[in-house]
């Protein structure tokens, strides 16, 4: 199976179960795999057999800077969600979504969540 990938994806939203997450907001990263076939947008060059790279993003913008949740497994859910609704050819969708700045006292890079789903 072939793989679109949307790697590292930042935007800014209010998810969080903390009041002050929800209030100031903060940073999200996301990166997207989609899983399909690939071989006749490769063959013809032609964008109708293949999903658009800008969509995937602007669906991923569109969620992220949205409705805010208490969970970035939430986020998640529903960007796999969306994808696999409006993008026919997407056979599986793998969404990780980043906060890098959880309120959590310590030194670490991030915390994510990374989800699979299929048809």
């Amino acid at each position: 199976m072939d793989k679109i990938s949307v790697n590292e994806m930042t935007f800014f939203g209010y998810h969080g179960v903390f009041p002050e997450e929800t209030r100031l907001g903060q940073r999200f990263i996301v990166d997207l795999a989609v899983y399909c076939n690939l071989q006749e947008a490769g063959t013809t060059d032609d964008l109708s057999y293949s999903i658009n790279y800008a969509e995937l993003y602007f669906l991923t913008r569109e969620i992220v800077e949205g409705e805010p949740f208490k969970l970035i497994e939430a986020v998640a859910e529903k960007i796999a969600s969306e994808v696999l609704g409006k993008f026919p050819q997407a056979l599986e969708v793998k969404v990780k979504v980043m906060k890098p700045d959880p309120p959590i006292p310590g030194y670490y890079k991030s915390v994510s969540v990374e989800i699979t789903r299929s048809r």
